[in-house]
């Protein structure tokens, strides 16, 4: 059995991959109902890529020993006013992610675990480019302030993206 401190904290993370997958599932019906296919194709991968993140964690925790521990997730947000608001929470949620890989590598260093920490490596880097990618977006779509024709290209810009697969044993 692996370290008993850094499973409970990897299994904690795996349940928040595993939500963020759920509330970006949210926000991508959210976008089909508002007739934003491409907002919707870039939360569609999102969830994607959430899900891949959680696997990545799930395969790990068993490669040092640990057991994957999976609990109920909190139902997401729902209700949402404008594809702003939507990323504007999607950003704020990137921001809590970072924050608790940050202190799951925090946890890993001080317990010396040095495999963690050169696992972790990946997640930082990681949630550097989905904090920068989701930041752009709001501060277009803040500029734009709701003008149908910049709304519009955005979602046509946002359909041409493409969920690329991750290795989930690395």
């Amino acid at each position: 059995m692996g370290n008993k401190r850094i499973i409970d904290a990897l299994n904690s993370q795996l349940q928040k991959e595993f939500y963020s997958q759920y509330l970006y599932i949210a926000m991508e019906a959210y976008c089909l109902d508002q007739n934003l296919d491409g907002f919707a194709n870039f939360f569609h991968v999102q969830a994607q890529e959430e899900q891949a993140h959680a696997y990545k964690i799930f395969n790990f925790i068993g490669r040092i020993g640990g057991s994957v521990e999976l609990e109920a997730l909190d139902k997401p947000k729902n209700d949402f006013k404008s594809a702003l608001e939507v990323f504007e929470l999607s950003l704020t949620h990137e921001k809590g992610i970072t924050k608790s890989i940050h202190n799951l590598m925090d946890i890993a260093l001080e317990e010396k675990d040095h495999t963690t920490t050169a696992f972790l490596q990946w997640f930082i880097t990681e949630q550097a480019e989905e904090e920068e990618s989701v930041e752009k977006i709001v501060k277009k779509l803040r500029l734009m302030n709701n003008n149908p024709a910049g709304l519009l290209m955005i979602d046509q810009e946002l359909a041409q993206r493409v969920f690329n697969p991750i290795p989930l044993d690395a």
